[in-house]
């Protein structure tokens, strides 16, 4: 994106080194504050796992005015269900319990025109790996409309045209790069997913927010720039977004569904979570038990911690883990265990949901 340090491709891997420096460049509030005039607490945002925003003080009105505002989401279906993407799975459902209507949108279009991946293909992948996952989490149908990008309404794909007189060529360029006629058509379609919800079809203007990871800040800037020339037209309100920091992979590095090293999935058996993580998890440990007694490890390197700063909940308990293993108390293989515990109990019960998410997958799918 022009002359910043830091790239950010929608398409490719990011890893970000320092969050302070990206927020300063692309201009992204802090949620600090924000968040704790919510109703209801999630340790993503006093831990700074959420930790931008874009607009959220409306949402956080609607919240607490009890307006009607919507939580939208994307998901691409291109591979297993990971820890990863229960980040943002966890910000959805959160949500909507604080009152949110849901859109989630398959973006089965850009899977085909993007990876090459076949329609019915990415239908499958959407429902079998993402929906069940979703409503195993808590999930609800009531305030949920799930649909595919190939299935939507005829003002929805006629919206995803209109949006493409607002923008130019060279614009599109400056903050993407390198572009192809199937990205363009990606591009106006994911505009399209995230300002539908206001159309007059589906209620009208309201507020809407979309969680995402720093990797999708070019389309929320993007979308923003083209519903603020779009007033006149829809009067729609400039969509909001939270950014939430991205889970490391085992071995440090992006969580990818294309290297199964790199991550668990929701549906990894509880053998394969464990060999996965002795075998992979990088950790900030000393070469010998001796030097780790006398030196300490380091937890803001060690992706067991790291891990474990999303998945446990209690404060107490990572604040102990934190300084046992930084004073040496606590070894590495330890830490490995504590955090091979705290995801097969944690997977156990979600696999059991799953099971029983099976059978109200009807309810959730969006139907003419």
């Amino acid at each position: 994106m022009g002359t910043l340090s830091i790239k950010i491709d929608p398409w490719a891997s990011l890893e970000v080194k320092d969050y302070g420096e990206a927020m300063k460049e692309f201009g992204i509030e802090s949620i600090s504050d924000l968040y704790k005039k919510l109703p209801i607490k999630h340790h993503y945002f006093s831990r700074g796992i959420v930790f931008g925003h874009k607009d959220f003080g409306r949402i956080v009105e609607a919240v607490n005015q009890r307006k009607p505002f919507v939580m939208m989401t994307g998901l691409m279906p291109s591979g297993k269900f990971h820890l990863g993407h229960k980040v943002v799975a966890d910000m959805i459902i959160y949500l909507q319990k604080l009152g949110a209507e849901c859109y989630v949108a398959v973006a089965d279009i850009e899977a085909t025109l993007t990876r090459n991946i076949p329609r019915e293909e990415a239908k499958r992948i959407a429902i079998e790996e993402y929906l069940l996952n979703y409503i195993a989490l808590g999930l609800k149908s009531k305030k949920t409309r799930f649909y595919f990008q190939s299935d939507g309404s005829v003002e929805y794909n006629n919206l995803s045209k209109y949006v493409s007189k607002k923008t130019t060529f060279n614009e599109l360029k400056s903050i993407y790069g390198d572009l192809t006629p199937e990205k363009i058509v990606s591009v106006f379609t994911q505009v399209a997913d995230i300002l539908h919800p206001q159309l007059k079809e589906n209620g009208g203007p309201k507020p809407v927010v979309v969680p995402v990871g720093l990797d999708q800040l070019p389309h929320i800037s993007l979308t923003r720039d083209i519903a603020s020339k779009m007033k006149s037209e829809y009067n729609f309100v400039l969509p909001s977004a939270i950014f939430n920091k991205m889970i490391p992979g085992l071995q440090g590095g992006k969580m990818s569904s294309s290297k199964p090293e790199s991550y668990v999935a929701l549906t990894d058996l509880p053998e394969e979570v464990e060999k996965k993580i002795k075998k992979y998890a990088f950790s900030g440990g000393r070469e010998t038990v001796q030097e780790h007694r006398a030196k300490g490890g380091n937890p803001d390197v060690d992706v067991s911690y790291q891990w474990l700063t999303f998945f446990e909940e209690d404060d107490k308990k990572l604040e102990k883990i934190y300084h046992d293993y930084k004073s040496g108390a606590l070894l590495t293989g330890e830490l490995k265990q504590i955090l091979i515990d705290k995801l097969t109990k944690f997977l156990k019960h979600h696999q059991a949901e799953r099971e029983k998410a099976k059978k109200v997958l009807d309810k959730f799918i969006l139907k003419d």
